[in-house]
């Protein structure tokens, strides 16, 4: 069993009548591995978000994190959205620091120990190239930086999980490249279990140990891909023939659910 771990997990939306959002899906992720999450529109990949970090349960089945079941939220977790969510009333650091004013032991800390956890977020922000924005509200930032900001947030409580959800989608192409190496730095250095959900096979290709492809509606992983490029990443590694090979044979995985779908 996997550090994350779903057994024949099913999860119908709706009560008894209702639409099956995944059906028998099992995958496992090891500890300190980064998974990515790939399938056609609707397939159940947020729905799988929600059931590994508890914030669903499984309508049969079992997810497990860290060797339990899991029966509720997740304190052991870190998230981050398409859409930065930072609150706009809060700068930079006192938005990366929010995670630590909710989850224990940090919170009854933060008060007597304010200097260690100040420090803490800016030398985290500091090693995403957001030194010197501490004080910055978010809408002083560009959206690549409140990402970056976001994924700060996330990880400030040293969480053994991060859990992404397209994270990157709504930036230019330029932007999401720069942060596919920010984001693999940050792993390389704290070496957390990351699964992360996205539409970008490149950008799956670039960041994950292993890439789990989903069917169409209801969800279920139909493949799975070990990416044996060696690490530190390269954009110039995205040209070469075994990453072209491998996201061809993901593209053709998914091409042929997508069929599936239309035909049923």
């Amino acid at each position: 069993m996997g550090f994350v771990s779903l057994e024949d997990v099913s999860l119908r939306y709706g009560g008894p009548e209702g639409l099956f959002a995944l059906r028998n899906a099992s995958l496992s992720v090891e500890q300190g591995q980064f998974a990515a999450v790939v399938g056609p529109s609707g397939c159940g990949k947020s729905s799988l978000m929600k059931l590994v970090t508890g914030l669903l349960p499984a309508t049969a089945g079992v997810v497990s994190v860290a060797g339990k079941a899991v029966d509720g939220p997740l304190k052991i977790a870190g998230m981050a959205f398409q859409n930065p969510t930072l609150l706009p009333w809060r700068d930079t650091l006192s938005n990366t620091i929010l995670p630590l004013e909710i989850v224990e032991p940090h919170r009854s800390r933060l008060r007597q120990h304010k200097a260690e956890y100040v420090d803490r977020a800016k030398r985290l922000l500091a090693s995403v190239g957001l030194a010197g924005f501490e004080d910055k509200q978010p809408w002083m930032l560009s959206g690549g930086m409140q990402q970056r900001a976001s994924l700060c947030r996330a990880l400030i409580h040293d969480p053994q999980l991060l859990m992404l959800d397209e994270p990157f989608a709504a930036l230019d192409a330029f932007t999401r490249e720069e942060l596919w190496a920010v984001l693999q730095d940050l792993w390389l250095t704290r070496r957390f279990t990351c699964i992360q959900v996205t539409h970008d096979l490149r950008e799956a290709a670039f960041l994950a140990d292993v890439i789990f492809v989903m069917s169409a509606r209801p969800g279920r992983v139909i493949a799975t891909y070990k990416v044996e490029i060696p690490r530190p990443r390269t954009l110039e590694n995205t040209f070469e023939p075994v990453f072209v090979d491998l996201i061809r044979a993901i593209r053709d995985d998914i091409a042929r659910e997508r069929g599936e779908a239309r035909v049923a």
